[in-house]
């Protein structure tokens, strides 16, 4: 029960790694990437496997991945880098 979600987080901390590997600009800080990677992972590991039971651990791994990558995506800088000053009204 336990090296499902570890399994995961590991996926999820691969995943993290070669995105922030390939671009590195776009991370404000590699540590929360990979955290945010590994513990997105984790989570939806175990969503899915709380949602569908034992016995279906691709299913949980491809769901802990997308997860991982989701929310790895909310904290991708969108303009590649170049910090901007907020505008005001």
């Amino acid at each position: 029960m336990l090296w499902e979600p570890t399994a995961c987080a590991l996926l999820g901390l691969v995943i993290a790694a070669v995105a922030v590997s390939r671009h590195p600009a776009r991370f404000l800080d590699t540590r929360l990437a990979l955290a945010t990677g590994a513990g997105g992972a984790m989570l939806g590991g175990l969503i899915t496997r709380a949602v569908l039971g034992p016995g279906s651990l691709p299913v949980v791994l491809i769901a802990g991945a997308v997860f991982g990558a989701v929310l790895l995506s909310l904290v991708v800088r969108v303009n590649g880098g170049q910090v901007r000053s907020p505008v005001s009204a």
